[in-house]
C-alpha cells in the first residue's frame, strides 16, 4: 500500500514539474490564445499539486507518522 502511495506521489510530482515546464514555455508563445492556455496549466498544475499533497498525507498515514484522535 505504502508503494503505490509513494508511486502515486511521484507521479503527481513528475505532473506538476511536466505543467510548469509548460507553463513557462507558454509564456514566450504571442498569440490570441496564449493568456487562455495560461489560465488553464494554472488550473491543472493546482490540482496536480493537491494530489500530491494527498499523497504525501495519505503516505504519512500509513507510515504511522499522522495519527488523528487518541
Amino acid at each position: 500500500m505504502q508503494q503505490f502511495l509513494t508511486i502515486g506521489f511521484y507521479a503527481a510530482l513528475i505532473g506538476v514539474a511536466v505543467v510548469l515546464v509548460i507553463g513557462v514555455a507558454n509564456l514566450v508563445r504571442r498569440d490570441e490564445n496564449q493568456v487562455s492556455r495560461s489560465n488553464k496549466l494554472m488550473r491543472i498544475r493546482v490540482i496536480f499539486q493537491a494530489v500530491a499533497i494527498a499523497f504525501l498525507v495519505l503516505i504519512g498515514i500509513a507510515a504511522g507518522a499522522i495519527r488523528f484522535g487518541g
